[in-house]
């Protein structure tokens, strides 16, 4: 049998509530510092919600051409600007020699809710005759992958994942198995999402999510602590390049990473929204990654978690992992980064795998910030408030989304 290629990140591509560019977001990361405030985009005194993550300062005529900005999404943006990022940091030249051999994979969990909100009103006050004739390909999802490919001349595999939290975790772990099985040399892989509208926000508010702390918006996103009353919605896009290892080596590739070496899956079948009370979901996800990649539980260092400050949800995460890991899970750090940036939706897990990926780079875990109140049913090491110098050799990157779709991702830390 060919053994399998051995596939590693070679670039990374950010734009978060934290920065634009993958140096402020991971410089303020390592500070523990916030991106949480009151919501900008609209007036949302109403409404029980009045704080996100918003990006800001964001231009997107810096990584798109002006005409071309009026005909695509937020989420579109953010992914054009992670992608051009992350394929700048990687060094990689896409050409007639290699085009049909890189592929793009970038997914969002929902899409172009703006444009949506946007084009009704005109549509209500107008007419149909005033809809925008670049209106459904402006907020489809796949339309995230298929702006990137053609700025990119990548002619490879050309899809987009929308599977609600999980999307960008999926969105790698595919192109991980598409590198592998030689379908193609390189991915440029991730999650985008902007949806912090009046909808969105009500929406989720509706269903009792999102905390209501909006007196403290910085303090209001506090995975695993007792203290925590639901989730912080945020937006932005994670981009990573994966590359097989002979492809990163044939062009002297300036950057590896991490390598990733582990992809699991696995389903819920219990409810639209809630995790299952036993965690069988994100067990089942958490080793069938493990034993993709051939290793055992007391291998792994590190979890950045799903963790998104929502109380059933992290209790069901904390004893998964302790299910999983038995009494090594009490030696492992686990963090959410979630708590400085809140949840970026289908973009948190390319963001949070390249996160990963610079965990394992620089020898740092990430920390949970307003980590204050320890809750006795979350039992583990959540690297509380400040960053910790730590090395580490394998890392996992934990996503669920709703509708009981779980992934995770193992990086190991490359080591030639």
């Amino acid at each position: 049998m060919k053994p399998q290629r051995r596939v590693v990140v070679t670039g990374l591509g950010l734009v978060t509530p934290l920065g634009i560019g993958t140096e402020p977001s991971w410089r303020a990361i390592c500070e523990g510092k916030s991106g949480i405030g009151p919501i900008t985009r609209f007036d949302a005194t109403d409404y029980s919600c009045r704080i996100a993550g918003e990006v800001r300062d964001f231009d997107p005529v810096q990584f798109i051409p002006k005409k071309e900005v009026k005909k695509m999404d937020f989420f579109i943006h953010y992914a054009m600007a992670a992608s051009a990022l992350a394929v700048e940091d990687s060094g990689l030249v896409i050409d007639s020699s290699n085009a049909e051999r890189v592929g793009v994979h970038i997914g969002s969990g929902i899409g172009g809710l703006p444009s949506i909100e946007r084009q009704h009103v005109a549509l209500l006050e107008g007419g149909p005759r005033r809809i925008s004739p670049f209106f459904i390909v402006g907020l489809i999802v796949n339309l995230a992958s298929g702006q990137v490919s053609i700025r990119h001349g990548a002619k490879g595999p050309n899809m987009a994942a929308s599977t609600a939290c999980a999307t960008g975790t999926h969105s790698i772990g595919d192109s991980l198995k598409l590198i592998q099985q030689g379908t193609a040399d390189a991915m440029i892989a991730g999650g985008t999402e902007s949806v912090i509208v009046p909808l969105a926000v009500g929406g989720f508010a509706s269903m009792k999510a999102l905390s209501t702390r909006n007196d403290e918006p910085q303090k209001a996103s506090r995975p695993f602590d007792q203290e925590r009353d639901g989730f912080v919605m945020g937006e932005g896009a994670g981009v990573v390049i994966l590359e097989s290892l002979e492809s990163a080596e044939r062009r002297a590739a300036k950057n590896i990473y991490a390598e990733v070496v582990g992809y699991g899956v696995s389903g819920d079948a219990y409810h639209i929204s809630s995790p299952s009370i036993d965690g069988d979901g994100p067990i089942r996800a958490i080793r069938n990654t493990l034993a993709d990649a051939g290793i055992e539980p007391s291998e792994v260092d590190y979890i950045n978690a799903h963790g998104t400050s929502t109380p059933a949800g992290d209790r069901t995460e904390s004893e998964a992992i302790e299910k999983v890991f038995g009494e090594h899970a009490f030696r492992l750090a686990v963090s959410s980064t979630k708590s400085m940036m809140g949840h970026l939706l289908g973009a948190a897990g390319g963001v949070e795998t390249a996160i990963t990926a610079l965990a394992l780079h620089h020898g740092v875990l990430p920390p949970t910030i307003n980590y204050e109140n320890p809750d006795p049913g979350c039992k583990l090491d959540y690297v509380p408030n400040r960053a910790r110098p730590r090395k580490i050799t394998y890392a996992l990157n934990n996503s669920f989304g709703f509708g009981g779709t779980n992934a995770s991702i193992l990086l190991k830390k490359f080591d030639g």
